[in-house]
């Protein structure tokens, strides 16, 4: 799945002059935790993230007065506290892809860039869950179960041969490799005509392999 796909394109960003009073009421308003930093041509230099803001204010425990403070935060700009050269991705790049780059480097969200570094979106670890909600068919219910088999070529099929004779109707299918020479399917199908059905099919499931959960 392109990171297009799942990306907020209406992104709020502000240039590298903008204060640091001005960045926190963004933030603030549009309830977001991080916001890209683009030059005049609209090239990403930097991110800033509500935790870049809380580092950069002055505690509760300062003596500066109301006035001081207020100076400091339209003083500071966004070039001051921000991330220099983020990470990136492209439109179409995958979503797999930001999410591992997210985990790896443990940020929260990745602006995504045209061919001229021109900001064009940002994905977030929010548009990553909402994509795994929709890749494993979670909001459309059915019934779900994993099933462990030898990973090797053909060993899924009579799995396959065994829900399409149930007349399961397939919502979503993903597996994982295990380092003790088995995968893991997990598989989620429409809800079957009626328990009995189910109690069927997944007598039939035991048979090929180990059955690791099974669910509505």
């Amino acid at each position: 799945m392109p990171v297009q796909n799942w990306m907020t394109t209406d992104v709020v960003s502000v240039g590298p002059d903008t204060s640091l009073l001005k960045v926190g009421k963004l933030m603030k308003d549009h309830h977001i935790r991080r916001i890209p930093v683009v030059d005049d041509n609209g090239q990403v230099v930097g991110i800033i993230s509500d935790r870049d803001v809380r580092d950069a204010s002055p505690s509760k425990a300062t003596t500066l007065d109301m006035y001081e403070m207020h100076y400091l935060l339209a003083e500071l700009k966004a070039k001051n506290i921000m991330t220099a050269k983020p990470i990136t991705v492209k439109p179409t790049d995958t979503v797999e892809q930001a999410a591992l780059i997210m985990l790896d480097n443990k940020v929260g969200g990745l602006p995504v860039v045209d061919d001229n570094g021109r900001l064009v979106g940002i994905i977030s670890d929010h548009d990553v869950f909402k994509a795994l909600v929709d890749i494993t068919g979670a909001r459309m219910g059915g019934l779900q179960f994993a099933i462990e088999l030898p990973d090797q070529p053909g060993t899924a099929r009579p799995l396959f041969d065994l829900l399409r004779a149930h007349n399961a109707r397939l919502l979503s299918v993903l597996t994982v490799s295990n380092a003790d020479g088995n995968r893991q399917l997990f598989i989620r199908v429409r809800d079957l005509e009626n328990s009995k059905a189910e109690q069927e099919l997944m007598d039939g499931v035991g048979k090929l392999g180990k059955v690791l959960y099974c669910q509505h």
